[in-house]
């Protein structure tokens, strides 16, 4: 996404000499975004462009309290150290909230500037994406998630997001048409020298999945997948894991205020995302054991093939993930509240007792809000911590 920026300039000074004064600002922040900052022309607005409104000087509030209208909120104002930029912005900011606008001044050093501009374009541009999202449930939640509900009107409300249900009969129709897909993952899964068949039956999953994908034009998946286990003798998890990997969102068990908060993730960090279940905590360290079947496989250093934990069939993945700070997230049904905790992933386990993929991860938030108050059993991980920015995504 572009970024760019509407000039605020006062009559009295001259622009060119000003410009002049500033070329050495704008040029840091560009390097340190890695990419130029485009002029806006004031009064139109643009497809695929975060704005900044940059105020060059003092003097021109007059102005923009004549033209505010036009801008959409937020309103982000850009200030320099120099020609009076930060007086102006500070009364502008005031004016607009005065008038009952959320804004925001970013000033200060070059770092700071790029960090923060970084931050909101990366909230703006999740926003624009999430309202032509569309979330696909296939089959009705699993049973046992009594409180994993979500409002589809509420979330198209609140986020824009599209969410359809769709029969599991069909995805079965489509599984047994056995349609052409193939993923670049499947020499290399072939090659771990598991189980053939159990391989041939999870990609033979994996492409009905992608033929809903395709024909609905989803941006994300969620499946009843514990009634494949009766229908194939197989699990969902290579099809979610490869589905991640290909850019398309797939969680577990038809979770879907689970899948909106790794949709939320991926599109805000970059990151691929793991859906665990919290298996075990100890109040004492704040430590809490996630594990589940399946993840992306760009997330893991390495991996090995097992069998679906619960069933004792199929493909489950066993995958190790990196250590180090990580993002702990998980968003409400009803999109009132959510829970994130930047965390440290300690360690990978290997425990014959828990889903295949098993990490401990001693987070910064207390771990009695999983006692107290959880937002369902279902949470995901990232790996950096993005706390920070999910929170600023919610403001």
């Amino acid at each position: 996404m572009d970024i760019g920026l509407y000039h605020l300039i006062s009559d009295v000074h001259n622009e060119g000499y000003i410009d002049n004064t500033l070329d050495s600002f704008l040029a840091e922040i560009e390097k340190g975004l890695g990419k130029k900052l485009i002029k806006l022309n004031i009064g139109q607005k643009y497809e695929d462009v975060f704005p900044i409104i940059f105020i060059k000087s003092g003097g021109v509030e007059g102005k923009l309290k004549e033209i505010y209208e036009r801008f959409d909120e937020p309103y982000i104002i850009l200030a320099s150290g120099i020609h009076n930029s930060l007086a102006a912005s500070i009364e502008i900011l005031s004016f607009l909230r005065q008038k009952g606008k959320k804004a925001e001044i970013v000033h200060g050093s070059s770092d700071y500037v790029v960090k923060r501009i970084s931050e909101l374009e990366a909230v703006f541009e999740t926003k624009k994406r999430l309202q032509s999202a569309r979330v696909g449930v296939v089959g009705k939640p699993s049973d046992w998630l009594i409180a994993s509900n979500m409002d589809y009107d509420i979330a198209k409300k609140v986020l824009g997001i599209k969410i359809m249900d769709i029969d599991l009969k069909e995805l079965v129709s489509e599984i047994d048409k056995e349609h052409d897909y193939r993923s670049i993952r499947e020499k290399e899964l072939y090659d771990t020298g598991y189980d053939k068949g159990s391989i041939d039956g999870a990609l033979k999953i994996y492409r009905g999945l992608r033929y809903i994908v395709d024909k609905y034009k989803l941006n994300a998946v969620t499946v009843r997948c514990f009634d494949l286990l009766k229908i194939y003798n197989s699990s969902g998890c290579i099809a979610a894991s490869l589905l991640n990997d290909e850019g398309i969102i797939a969680g577990c068990e038809g979770d879907v205020p689970s899948v909106i908060s790794m949709l939320i993730t991926n599109y805000l960090t970059g990151r691929p995302v793991f859906m665990a279940n919290p298996s075990r905590i100890n109040i004492t360290s704040n430590m809490v054991t996630f594990a589940h079947c399946t993840l992306p496989l760009s997330m893991a250093e390495n991996y090995r093939l097992d069998t679906h934990f619960e069933s004792g069939i199929g493909v489950g993945i066993k995958g190790n993930i990196k250590t180090g700070r990580c993002t702990v997230f998980k968003l409400s049904g009803d999109c009132k509240s959510f829970f994130v905790s930047g965390a440290d992933l300690v360690e990978n386990l290997n425990d014959k007792n828990l889903c295949r993929t098993q990490i401990n991860v001693k987070l910064d938030e207390d771990v009695s809000y999983f006692f107290n108050n959880p937002l369902g059993n279902h949470h995901i991980i990232c790996t950096g911590d993005y706390s920070n920015l999910i929170r600023e995504f919610f403001k």
